[in-house]
């Protein structure tokens, strides 16, 4: 798809990385990143050579036939000559000890040393001049922290602490602007202790979902067996259910307790709790209007209406769709987002990294968040558990995540071949929730038999308000083209149900070819490529209608945005800044799919089109453009400094890069 004078092979492609090129895009772009790690990125500037898979894969793409160099190699192990697919499993974990071998005790950080839980047992210092001594050297003198809110609270442990610490290593605070941010909300939806205390305990009290499901258990003159989801009416299923959230809480010392503190030593202004805590409590103590929720329950037709018709929806993004991307996309153009699949029967363990997939940043005006479960007790439950305790807009139900470790356990596509369950999950959901509930599904699970035309229409009478439809089935995953056409022919189908298309977007012009199908929007989701991480930029390009040639510095500058979201969001410690590398570079291993609009010999590029290897404008734009682990370490490098003594890095996806 580049134009010929840009193609190159891949001999020539690495001897130019490693000969460094012209170094004046990377250091307009770079800065100072770029001096401090100069002599680093010599070090890790060679290139392994590649796995004859992927010399397979070049052969069919670039047609430059050097895998048969090695042919001999590739016959002896056979296995390398299929195409990489899957999941990378067992990948190496990086442990926070891995880092660094002397860690700070957190109370020595905040303050408050002498109330160490642990005392003379800690296994953590509480000496800070013996910590200072083995602490590596700051990545640079700036804290984004302490710039954006006046106060760092990572204090000594700060990988950027020069740039707050006064005489004697004491935090040095900006009073006039940690008081704008005094008070404000920034990200919410987060864990308690005490909330989550009451779910490892299971003293959480479920009243709406279990009487739903002691309405199941019932026999229903079908012999018993219990195969539909309730023999009740809609209406009366709404009035049984009826209790508000404080008679669910009951007054009692089992309530549920709503966030104060996230799990991670987070400032007040950038963690704290859904708005719904003390506000409803001192409602109950004092008078005021009378209303007749406790008696009533709303109809379906007086909820909450999720209008989104129109709009552009990041879809949940496994791994890479976490709050920092989404912020960037955000800033982009994004109308509606949606946190990461989350599993529920680990949200009801009160497991701390499930619940980190439903926090919420401000700027997240519309925002749901995405269940994946097999079964209505644990769905049902989940779904009162978050209408009780966090924010948000919508609960969508994956119904369409093909990988084998859920499906085989009867959740994601494998729903949509248990309509039973599929139906007592919908409707328990849609009868304890106060926000609409969406659905997210596939055409089907066997290639050739599309099943989505027949299920739709037992979803909207189900209580779903609106479905959306990824144009492929299970046995495809990501590969193939999306059909659109059944697409097309689904959204009558769901009418007045709005159904929102997924599927092949990667520019303006796919995007107003799939709204012209009839669909009420699209989503911008995970394909392979995935369109949104690939060109997070993509949602400015279709509301402005036009290919945008961004230029390596401008996509440098984004990078960079993403690092000082991820450091203000899991830290500025040790342990945050290796976070933020980790997710930084599992993006990257999208980001090197892009090929610049100014490169392109036909537009648009085509979202299932494997770059070749060709030379970019710049150093930089050759460097971005690398599959290479190693050349996005060495990006990762210009922004977050060295990385640790032997680390190591494999991308979630067996397909995304060669070592």
């Amino acid at each position: 798809p580049c134009l010929r004078r840009f193609l190159a092979s891949k001999e020539q492609f690495h001897a130019y990385l490693r000969a460094r090129g012209e170094p004046g895009g990377q250091a307009s772009s770079g800065g100072e990143e770029e001096e401090e790690v100069e002599e680093k990125k010599e070090e890790v500037g060679s290139c392994q050579s590649e796995p004859p898979a992927k010399r397979v894969r070049s052969e069919d793409l670039a047609q430059d036939g050097e895998n048969r160099e090695d042919a001999g190699a590739a016959e002896k192990e056979p296995a390398e000559r299929k195409r990489a697919r899957g999941q990378n499993k067992s990948r190496p974990c990086m442990k926070p000890n891995h880092y660094e071998q002397s860690r700070l005790c957190p109370s020595v950080t905040q303050g408050c040393a002498e109330k160490c839980y642990f005392g003379a047992r800690c296994r953590f210092l509480h000496d800070v001049g013996e910590y200072m001594a083995a602490k590596p050297a700051d990545l640079g003198r700036s804290c984004v922290l302490f710039e954006t809110f006046g106060k760092c609270i990572y204090g000594v442990t700060c990988r950027f602490a020069q740039a707050h610490l006064g005489d004697g290593y004491q935090n040095i605070v900006n009073t006039d602007l940690a008081k704008q941010w005094e008070g404000k909300s920034l990200v919410r939806n987060n864990l308690s202790k005490d909330l989550q205390h009451q779910l490892r305990k299971r003293k959480f009290i479920f009243r709406k979902a279990d009487e739903y499901l002691r309405g199941l258990a019932k026999p229903h003159g079908n012999g018993g067996k219990g195969g539909k989801a309730t023999g009740r009416s809609t209406e009366e299923q709404e009035v049984s259910n009826c209790t508000t959230h404080q008679e669910a809480l009951g007054g009692s010392s089992e309530c549920p307790v709503l966030p104060e503190q996230g799990e991670d030593p987070k400032p007040d202004a950038l963690q704290s709790p859904s708005p719904t805590g003390g506000e409803e409590a001192s409602s109950i103590k004092t008078a005021g209007p009378v209303t007749d929720e406790d008696v009533i329950k709303l109809r379906s037709c007086e909820k909450r209406k999720l209008e989104i018709q129109g709009k552009l929806y990041l879809a949940p993004l496994t791994t890479c769709g976490n709050l920092p991307f989404r912020r960037i996309c955000k800033r982009f153009g994004a109308d509606v987002t949606c946190g990461e699949m989350a599993v529920c029967t680990n949200l009801l363990q009160g497991q701390s990294s499930e619940w980190a997939l439903l926090k919420r940043h401000h700027t997240e005006d519309i925002f749901g968040v995405q269940l994946e479960g097999a079964f209505p007790d644990t769905m049902t439950k989940c779904a009162e558990l978050l209408n009780q305790t966090i924010e948000v807009d919508f609960v969508d139900i994956n119904v369409g995540c093909p990988i084998d470790l859920v499906y085989k356990k009867g959740g994601g596509c494998a729903l949509m071949t248990r309509s039973n369950k599929f139906e007592q999950i919908v409707r328990g959901m849609n009868s304890v929730l106060d926000v609409p509930l969406t659905v997210k599904i596939r055409t089907g699970v066997q290639e050739k038999i599309n099943v989505a035309h027949k299920i739709i229409p037992k979803i909207r009478e189900w209580g779903a308000s609106m479905v959306t439809l990824h144009g492929r089935s299970r046995e495809q995953r990501y590969t193939r083209g999306a059909d659109w056409d059944y697409i097309a022919e689904c959204a009558k189908i769901a009418s007045p149900m709005p159904l929102f298309g997924n599927g092949d977007i990667l520019s303006y012009e796919d995007a107003n070819r799939a709204m012209q199908m009839g669909v009420s929007g699209i989503m911008i989701a995970r394909q392979v490529p995935v369109g949104a991480l690939i060109k997070p930029w993509l949602f400015t390009e279709i509301k402005e209608q036009r290919h945008w040639d961004i230029s390596s510095s401008e996509r440098f500058d984004i990078l960079k945005d993403f690092t000082s979201y991820g450091l203000e969001h899991w830290g500025s410690d040790t342990q945050g800044v290796e976070k933020t590398r980790k997710f930084l570079l599992e993006w990257l291993s999208f980001l090197c799919r892009y090929i610049p609009v100014g490169l392109l010999e036909h537009l648009p590029q085509k979202i299932n089109e494997r770059p070749p290897y060709y030379m970019g404008r710049d150093y930089l734009e050759t460097l971005m453009a690398s599959q290479n682990v190693d050349d996005w370490i060495k990006i990762s490098e210009l922004l977050l400094g060295p990385v640790p003594t032997s680390f190591t890095f494999l991308p979630k996806h067996k397909a995304n890069s060669y070592k």
